[in-house]
């Protein structure tokens, strides 16, 4: 089990960081949170979490072990993979995952792609026991950043190579697509990402 890293980012891209340990380059998937906070070149720690299947060992990757224990939990509810864990924890804080559960929020919930109403009271039914406690005040909208959507996407875009001047105009043109309510982060950067690849 490799339950952490700390070595050099060699590379990010939209959905993983190359972290070079001992000479060998670990392909580590991440939120988008998670990654607007590595910069090539620095050292980073990351907690982890490995995922054997048949055919591949996937590597999580998460900002703290409060995070990675989180999407371990997460994971022990039927139907919930770790992609779908993940998501979970790119749209919502630790904090903020709990406190929906807790108080069978599925509204909160089902802002996560790929979570329906069923799904959300599956979690709520199967997780609530188990959750652990659940801080006063934990907001249960807040990002997995600090900040609103355009600081995370920014923050995003420039930690994957981009110049604040290029992240800001993709902030700007993705607020003008949105109508009604906003998406999620992660849905956001992505648009974002494909309009900056057009660019290039």
């Amino acid at each position: 089990m490799i339950a952490s890293v700390r070595g050099t980012v060699t590379a990010t891209g939209p959905d993983q960081a190359v972290i070079e340990v001992g000479g060998v380059g670990l392909a580590v998937h991440c939120a988008p949170g998670t990654l607007a906070e590595l910069r090539v070149g620095q050292v980073a720690r990351l907690a982890t979490s490995l995922i054997v299947r048949e055919d591949s060992l996937t590597l999580y990757g998460f900002a703290d072990d409060d995070a990675k224990s989180l999407f371990e939990l997460l994971q022990t509810a039927s139907g919930v993979g770790p992609r779908l864990a993940q998501a979970v924890l790119a749209v919502h804080t630790p904090d903020a995952v709990r406190k929906a559960i807790a108080n069978a929020d599925t509204a909160a919930l089902t802002r996560v792609p790929g979570i329906g109403k069923k799904g959300a009271e599956r979690l709520v039914l199967e997780l609530r026991d188990r959750i652990g406690p659940v801080p006063i005040g934990a907001d249960g909208v807040t990002g997995v950043t600090r900040g609103s959507w355009p600081d995370q996407v920014r923050q995003a875009l420039v930690g994957l190579g981009w110049t604040a001047g290029q992240a800001d105009q993709a902030v700007a043109a993705v607020a003008e697509t949105i109508e009604g309510e906003t998406p999620p982060v992660p849905v956001l950067l992505k648009q974002a990402i494909r309009l900056l690849g057009r660019t290039r």
